[in-house]
């Protein structure tokens, strides 16, 4: 037996895989309102094929013998991925794990329209069956009494834990509240009124599309459409496909999500390509593929640098609505803090105090018998208790996020994980690059080359903190991220130190 011998059933697991990123593709974009319930159908026979796939007896056994055998960094990372998965998937019963890839099909439909109507009761019950189906799930992979969230939590995240994730929030809970508290007492007010103007949705995607191709979006090798809620997937690494969302009134939300899901992009475009068509050919972890578009978004994004040449043209665009308003005054804008209920659209600051709500919920119905008709409720005191706020429906409140609905528990720590990842990469990138001259003078093909080589191309061969030490020379340090707001806040608010 050879690595050759695994090609075939790895083509057969990508084929697969694929295809089931195509329907989930088609589902959030163009599919008929009505074609859930049957295509269903479709997608539990895919995920039962791709499950019985991934553990079939003949690749166990070949595995197991390449485990021994003298292979590339690559080959070898691709088998000790594989057995990960097998030791994942293989505690699952096939029967299950098809009726709970059809459950996940019907509860993003259910959620979509519980959504739109603000009713949680039409949801719950699925709600509650994802839920006590992932904590079975976790519960057959459970060794030496491991914690059945932090299971789940290895699987976007290899290498943290609920004592790391717990001990991180506490810094920021410590050192972001106050600061947050200093800003909403501060005199210095911003007014983004005309943020709020009417933006025609024409112009916007025409801007839009331009800006991700500023950034490096290759349209040889992606598309941008629309859905509900924006996402980045792919078949490959010359099949990269993004999504946003606009709102004729919110000219910074399409903006945005665009610049960071350009930045997801920017790392599967980037995977080196004998890499591509194999389990290890995406991001290597959630934190770190959210840390690739936040550093975009926001490290880049909303720097006065990055402005300085686009802002002319924005304002050439939406000129009724931007002639009149200064470089300095949009700069003050678009990093405004100001606590609102919709993570997708909160300020940079507050954002991992959204996550922080999220990730005390999911740990609470893991370790506590939690009442599903209640959480309503908790998620409402959360916002109370962390922002100040309290969302007047369920459709701005429990329902906002897709996640759930979709079987990804244990992912939202990812984001305020990534947000530190990205301040780290961001703070040695300023001290041993020309970062800040490439942003002001656009040459994101640096940006891309240097992100790419030392992050892209491994794909999943090395884990978060692996990388980190590769490029940093430490792992994972959320200082570097506590110190990237404070500089940045208290200079915009005039705050002392």
């Amino acid at each position: 037996m050879s690595y050759q011998d695994l090609v075939k059933y790895m083509n057969k697991r990508q084929a697969l895989n694929g295809a089931l990123t195509l329907f989930e593709w088609d589902q959030e974009t163009t599919a008929p309102h009505k074609s859930i319930d049957k295509t269903t159908t479709y997608i539990g026979v895919l995920s039962k094929e791709l499950f019985e796939t991934i553990t079939d007896e003949n690749v166990i056994k070949l595995l197991h013998e390449l485990e021994n055998e003298d292979l590339t960094l690559s080959q070898k990372s691709v088998v000790k991925h594989w057995l990960k998965d097998i030791e994942r998937l293989e505690q699952i019963p096939a029967d299950e794990y098809q009726a709970h890839s059809e459950l996940l099909i019907k509860a993003q439909h259910v959620w979509s329209e519980a959504k739109l109507t603000n009713n949680y009761q039409a949801f719950e019950p699925y709600l509650k069956q994802i839920f006590e189906n992932e904590k079975r799930f976790a519960s057959y992979r459970q060794v030496d009494h491991k914690p059945l969230y932090d299971i789940l939590l290895d699987d976007y995240e290899p290498g943290f834990t609920t004592k790391e994730l717990d001990a991180f929030f506490e810094q920021l809970r410590n050192e972001i509240v106050p600061l947050l508290k200093a800003i909403q007492q501060s005199n210095y007010k911003i007014d983004k009124s005309y943020n709020y103007k009417e933006y025609p949705i024409v112009k916007q995607k025409l801007f839009n599309k331009y800006i991700a191709q500023y950034i490096g979006f290759d349209y040889n090798c992606g598309i941008i459409k629309e859905s509900e809620h924006p996402f980045t997937t792919n078949l490959h690494n010359c099949d990269v496909r993004i999504t946003t969302h606009y709102y004729k009134n919110n000219l910074e939300s399409a903006l945005f999500s665009t610049i960071h899901e350009s930045g997801h992009a920017t790392y599967e475009l980037n995977i080196a390509n004998d890499l591509s068509l194999t389990p290890i050919g995406t991001g290597t972890s959630m934190g770190m593929h959210e840390s690739q578009s936040r550093f975009y978004e926001n490290m880049i994004g909303k720097n006065p640098l990055f402005w300085k040449n686009l802002y002319p043209k924005l304002q050439n665009v939406f000129l009724n609505n931007l002639e009149d308003i200064s470089f300095d005054r949009f700069m003050d804008g678009i990093n405004k803090v100001e606590p609102i209920l919709i993570r997708t659209e909160a300020d940079e600051l507050t954002y991992p105090l959204h996550i922080m709500i999220r990730y005390e919920i999911e740990k609470k119905i893991f370790h506590e018998d939690i009442d599903y008709d209640e959480l309503p409720r908790l998620w409402n005191e959360k916002y109370q208790e962390y922002l100040g706020i309290t969302p007047k429906s369920d459709s701005e409140g429990i329902l906002q996020d897709i996640h759930w609905a979709s079987g990804s528990i244990a992912y939202f720590p990812s984001y305020a994980i990534g947000s530190a990842v990205a301040a780290q990469i961001y703070a040695y990138m300023k001290e041993h690059t020309h970062l800040e001259s490439w942003i002001e003078n656009g040459q994101f093909n640096m940006i891309k080359a240097y992100l790419g080589e030392h992050i892209h191309q491994y794909g999943a061969i090395y884990n978060t903190n692996e990388l980190l030490i590769k490029l940093t020379g430490e792992a994972f340090n959320p200082k570097y991220y506590i110190t990237y707001l404070k500089d940045k806040y208290i200079k915009i608010y005039h705050l002392k130190r």
